[in-house]
């Protein structure tokens, strides 16, 4: 992909990211192996309580052509094709579930030095259509995220959001839920040495005058394992630790605590991914 300011779902990631990627309130067990045509195969199951969730998936390449299978516990299989580049900075993903028959998609994404473009269709008699767009440099961008209900002839989505990034600084604000939510964000990179960063997000929700702040950090305490936490207004603090106990294979305890009410248990999850 020709590099640029990226899609719209790019605009706030890392921030997002460092706030709350691999933190887990559940047991999560993942392993991926590999045929010897290079298949991919992996296992995941997730325990929610007394409820046991498991899907296999499979993932084959050829070329510049990538096909995702998966299989859940509902018995429902979803499949993705994803074309890399049949043209420069043009990807092409076709994606449905069985038996679900109103759930494909087409997806077409398109990076270039200054805009990113990502539209979708469903397939279907009344689709619904989307459609982002940024446009900018490695510095600014600007975006919009929309989405058509072809049946109703409502937009049932309209966001928008801009960036500033510069060598160790993102922000980033956006305007989502029909301009009823503002989602300011922020990240820093304080020594890449050491993946050390620090971030915030806030949020105020107009409908109801209510604001949620969320801080964290990350920091790497050696080549293989690194540590995050992240706490809030309301007195929610997480924290994780991640290791690499070998390529490709993480290890991650993370826990959960409300500080304004110690006298109730503390969330604890743990994912651990094998890969070969």
């Amino acid at each position: 992909m020709v590099k640029g300011p990226g899609l719209y779902s790019d605009i706030g990631k890392k921030a997002r990211d460092l706030l709350y990627k691999d933190y887990h309130a559940d047991h999560k067990f993942t392993l991926t192996t590999y045929t010897a045509n290079g298949i991919a195969l992996t296992s995941t199951g997730v325990k929610k309580g007394d409820t046991l969730l498991a899907d296999i998936a499979t993932q084959i390449k050829n070329k510049n052509i990538t096909t995702d299978i998966k299989v859940d516990t509902n018995s429902n299989l979803v499949t993705t094709i994803t074309v890399d580049e049949p043209a420069p900075g043009l990807k092409t993903i076709f994606s449905f579930i069985v038996p679900d028959q109103k759930s494909g998609k087409v997806e077409l994404q398109y990076s270039h030095d200054y805009t990113g473009i990502s539209s979708s269709i469903g397939l279907t008699a009344n689709p619904i259509v989307n459609f982002s767009g940024v446009v900018g440099n490695g510095t600014v961008a600007v975006g919009t995220d929309i989405a058509f209900d072809t049946a109703s002839g409502n937009f049932t989505k309209y966001n928008s959001a801009l960036s500033f990034t510069n060598a160790d600084l993102i922000a980033s604000l956006a305007l989502n839920d029909k301009g009823d939510t503002l989602i300011g964000s922020y990240y820093h990179s304080v020594s890449p040495l050491t993946n050390t960063a620090v971030g915030a997000e806030m949020t105020h929700i107009f409908s109801t005058n209510e604001n949620t702040l969320t801080i964290g950090t990350q920091h790497a305490l050696d080549p293989l394992t690194a540590v995050k936490a992240r706490v809030n207004n309301y007195g929610k603090a997480s924290a994780l630790i991640q290791h690499e106990w070998r390529p490709k294979s993480l290890f991650t305890i993370s826990g959960e605590v409300d500080t304004r009410a110690i006298e109730k248990s503390a969330k604890i999850g743990l994912a651990l991914a094998l890969k070969p």
